[in-house]
C-alpha cells in the first residue's frame, strides 16, 4: 500500500481528503505539527506528501526547505494566490491546489508525480553534460555554452525532468515566476534565443524539442 504523509492543520480534515484517498488504496499518515511531521519523513518510505499551508508551530514555507527527503511535496491551499503559490513551488513543492480538493484530480497528481519519480535516469547523459550556475555556462564534452541566467535555468529545469513534457505554464511558473498569458511569447523568445546559441556552438538544437499543443521536452 502505498503511503501517503497528510500534514493538516487537524485532525479532522472538513474535507475528508485523508479518507478519500485511503478509500483509494493509499495508507494515509496524519500529523498536525511540523516535528511530528518531520520525524513520519525520516522513518516512512513515502509515496508523497500532503501539506496544509496552514500548519501550526512552525511555517508550511520553512518545512519544505527543512525536508530532508526527496518525496514529491503537494500543497494544499485555501487561497488561490499567485505569490503564495510561486513562493511555495520555489521552496521545493511540486504541485499546489486550492481547497476544495477534487479528489480525483489529486489522485491523477500523484500518479503523475509517481511516474516521475519512477522515470530512469540515464547516467550517460548526465556524466556527459555540466552545469555551472555561477556562470551559467554548460559543458559538452568538448564544448561549452554560456547562457543568460534564464536561459540557463530553463535548458536546467528540462534537463533534470529529460523524457517528459513539460507544459509551458509549468516552465512559465517555475522558472520565469509567473502566469503564462494568453499573448505572452517571452517564454518561446527564451527557448528560441537558447536553440540558436546550441546551433553557434555545433550543437543539435533539437536537445529542446517542440511538443505541439502541450510544451517542450529534452532529448539527448
Amino acid at each position: 500500500m502505498k503511503n501517503i504523509l497528510f500534514i493538516e492543520h487537524t485532525l479532522s480534515d472538513k474535507s475528508d481528503v485523508g479518507r478519500q484517498l485511503n478509500e483509494q488504496g493509499y495508507s494515509i499518515h496524519r500529523v498536525n505539527n511540523a516535528f511530528d511531521a518531520l520525524i513520519q519523513m525520516e522513518t516512512l518510505q513515502l509515496e508523497a506528501i500532503l501539506l496544509d499551508f496552514s500548519v501550526p508551530k512552525m511555517e508550511s514555507f520553512w518545512l519544505l526547505v527543512a525536508r530532508q527527503s526527496r518525496t514529491p511535496i503537494i500543497v494544499l491551499a485555501e487561497s488561490n494566490s499567485e505569490l503564495e503559490r510561486i513562493n511555495a513551488l520555489e521552496l521545493g513543492a511540486d504541485d499546489y491546489l486550492t481547497r476544495p480538493i477534487n479528489i480525483r484530480e489529486l489522485q491523477l497528481r500523484l500518479n503523475v508525480l509517481h511516474r516521475r519519480c519512477q522515470a530512469p535516469i540515464n547516467d550517460d547523459v548526465n556524466d556527459s553534460i555540466g552545469f555551472d550556475d555561477t556562470s551559467y555556462t554548460i559543458s559538452f564534452a568538448d564544448k561549452s555554452l554560456v547562457l543568460t541566467q534564464t536561459e540557463y535555468r530553463l535548458f536546467k529545469y528540462l534537463f533534470d525532468r529529460q523524457g517528459e513534457v513539460v507544459t509551458k505554464e509549468e516552465l512559465q511558473l517555475r522558472v520565469l515566476h509567473k502566469e503564462l498569458g494568453r499573448f505572452d511569447r517571452n517564454l518561446d523568445m527564451h527557448i528560441s534565443n537558447t536553440r540558436r546559441k546550441l546551433v553557434k556552438r555545433n550543437l543539435p538544437r533539437e536537445l529542446i524539442n517542440t511538443v505541439r499543443g502541450q510544451g517542450y521536452s529534452f532529448s539527448f
